[in-house]
C-alpha cells in the first residue's frame, strides 16, 4: 500500500466572503462554512469560527478534538464511516493543510475527555497544539441529555469537526503541494531477503474503547472499538484517517484525530524501514473493562506478533489507569513469548511524584517511555482572550481541574487566572510522539 500526502504550509488563514488558498494563505468563507455544517446534523444549534494564532494571549476551554485539513484526490471521503460512507483507506494521494488544524470547542459545556490550550505565555510550552493556526469551530446542540453528564458523546460537534476538515482540505485541491510525504508498506509476505534480514518491528496500538456504552470509543472505519478485537492492520490506514478520536479518556491521555493522522511513532519506523528494521505493521488492540477481555486481547496480540515473526515490539496506550492493565498484560505475554518491548505512556505519580506510575507493574517491563505526569500541578495567569468557556472547568467534570477545593480554591477564578492538573491540557502528553516534553536528570 501506497500513501502519497501532498503537504501545503498554511502561512495565515483569514475569514472572508470567499474560500481561496493563495500564497499560503487560507482564507475561509465564514457563512458559506457554517452554513454547510449546520446543514449536516440537525442537532447543532449554534457555530462560529474563530481563528487562534501562535503566540496570542489567548485560552481555549473546553477543548473536545483537534483534525488536519486534508483532501483525498480520487474523492473519497477522509474519515470512512464517519463523513461517509465505508471505504478503503491507506493508500492513494491527499493533500494536507500543515500548520493548522481545526479545533472543536464547547461554547458552554464541557465534559470529562476535553482540555485547555494556551496559544501564548507559559501555557503554550506545555502543547504542541500552541505552534498551530487553530481554526476553532465553537458550538452548541441540543443534545440536552448530555448536558450536566460528566461523560459527553459530544457528537454532533466532533463530526462537524471532521466535515470542517474535509470543507477546508477541498478549498485547496488545485493548490500545487510544496513536499510530498510517500509511505509504502510493501506486502509482508512479497519482501526482500535484505529486508527480511532486518529485525521485525510491529506496533501495538491500544486506542480508547473502554466506554462499554456506544459513542464515546475511537472509531476504526467507523465502527467502534468496543466492539473490536486485535488485528493486523497497515501502518499507512492510520495516517490516512481510518482511526479517529472519541471523546472519552483524561485529556491529556487521549490521542486526538490530527495525532492519529501524524502518528509521529509510525512515521519514525517508516524512517527506519529497510535500514534498520523491517517494519512489519500494526497489531490494533483495544482497552475494554473485564479482566476476561484483556486477557482475550493479549493473547490475540501474542498470536498475531509470533506469526508475524515480530522480533521487537513497541506498545503504547491511549490513556491511564484502567487501560494500564491492558497495557501492562501486553508486554508481560509479549515478552514471555520472546519478543522484547518497549513501552510509552504517561505516568499518574501524583502531585508530588512519589505515587506508582501505573496501577499495575510487572518487573518484565523493563523498557518504558514516560510522556510525563499527568497530575503535575500547574498554575497560570489570565488570557486577554478565552474562546469557549471557562467556567467549564469548575462546572463540568473535566479530568484536570475542579469545582473547588479547600486548600487550592476553584481551578478557573474569578480574575481569569487558573490551577490545574496536567490532565487538562488537551491531548497534552502527546502520547503519539508528538510531545514538546523534555526529561531533566538528576
Amino acid at each position: 500500500m501506497k500513501l502519497e500526502i501532498g503537504n501545503l504550509y498554511v502561512k495565515d488563514v483569514q475569514l472572508g466572503d470567499h474560500d481561496a488558498y493563495e500564497n499560503g494563505i487560507l482564507t475561509i468563507d465564514k457563512e458559506a462554512a457554517l452554513t454547510y455544517l449546520k446543514s449536516c446534523d440537525d442537532h447543532i444549534t449554534d457555530l462560529d469560527l474563530v481563528i487562534a494564532h501562535p503566540g496570542d494571549d489567548t485560552r481555549i476551554v473546553p477543548v473536545i478534538e483537534t483534525i488536519e485539513p486534508r483532501v483525498r484526490m480520487d474523492g473519497r471521503t477522509l474519515f470512512p464511516g464517519v463523513t461517509d460512507e465505508v471505504v478503503p483507506a491507506g493508500d492513494g494521494v491527499l493533500k494536507a493543510l500543515k500548520g493548522c488544524c481545526v479545533t472543536v470547542v464547547g461554547g458552554t459545556w464541557g465534559s470529562f475527555g476535553d482540555g485547555v490550550i494556551d496559544m501564548g505565555g507559559e501555557g503554550a510550552k506545555h502543547t504542541y497544539w500552541s505552534k498551530l493556526i487553530n481554526i476553532c469551530l465553537v458550538g452548541e446542540t441540543d443534545e440536552d441529555f448530555e448536558r450536566h453528564e460528566q461523560q459527553k458523546c459530544n457528537h454532533a460537534l466532533r463530526w462537524a469537526g471532521h466535515r470542517l476538515a474535509e470543507y477546508l482540505g477541498r478549498i485547496a485541491v488545485d493548490a500545487a503541494v510544496e513536499e510530498t510525504e510517500t509511505y509504502e508498506f510493501d506486502p509482508v509476505l512479497k519482501r526482500s531477503k535484505e529486508r527480511n534480514d532486518l529485525p521485525n518491528v510491529a506496533l501495538v496500538l491500544q486506542p480508547q474503547s473502554q466506554m462499554e456504552a456506544l459513542g464515546y470509543n475511537d472509531l476504526l472505519y467507523g465502527w467502534d472499538m468496543n466492539k473490536y478485537l486485535p488485528t493486523f492492520v497497515s501502518p499507512t490506514e492510520v495516517l490516512d484517517g481510518a482511526l479517529i478520536s472519541g471523546s472519552f479518556m483524561p485529556s491529556s491521555s487521549k490521542w486526538s484525530t490530527y495525532e492519529m493522522q501524524n502518528f509521529a511513532t509510525i512515521k519514525e519506523l517508516f524512517a527506519e524501514d529497510g535500514k534498520t528494521l523491517n517494519f512489519v505493521g500494526i497489531i490494533m488492540s483495544m482497552l475494554n473493562v473485564a479482566l476476561e477481555q484483556k486477557e482475550r486481547a493479549a493473547i490475540m496480540v501474542r498470536n498475531i506478533a509470533l506469526n508475524l515473526g515480530v522480533d521487537y515490539a513497541i506498545v503504547t496506550e491511549e490513556g491511564y489507569g484502567n487501560p494500564d492493565a491492558d497495557y501492562v498484560r501486553c508486554q508481560v505475554i509479549l515478552e514471555d513469548a520472546g519478543i522484547p518491548v518497549v513501552g510509552i505512556s504517561n505516568e499518574c505519580t501524583g502531585r508530588d511524584g512519589f505515587s506508582q506510575p501505573l496501577v499495575t507493574l510487572d518487573e518484565k517491563m523493563n523498557a518504558l517511555v514516560s510522556t510525563g505526569n499527568v497530575s503535575q500541578l500547574i498554575e497560570l495567569p489570565a488570557c486577554k482572550t478565552v474562546i469557549g468557556n471557562l467556567e467549564a472547568m469548575n462546572r463540568d467534570g473535566m479530568s484536570g481541574s475542579w469545582g473547588y477545593n479547600e486548600i487550592l480554591g476553584k481551578s478557573a477564578r474569578d480574575d481569569g487566572s487558573i490551577i490545574m492538573e496536567g490532565n487538562n491540557w488537551f491531548c497534552g502528553d502527546h502520547i503519539s510522539g508528538l510531545s514538546v516534553k523534555t526529561m531533566i536528570e538528576y
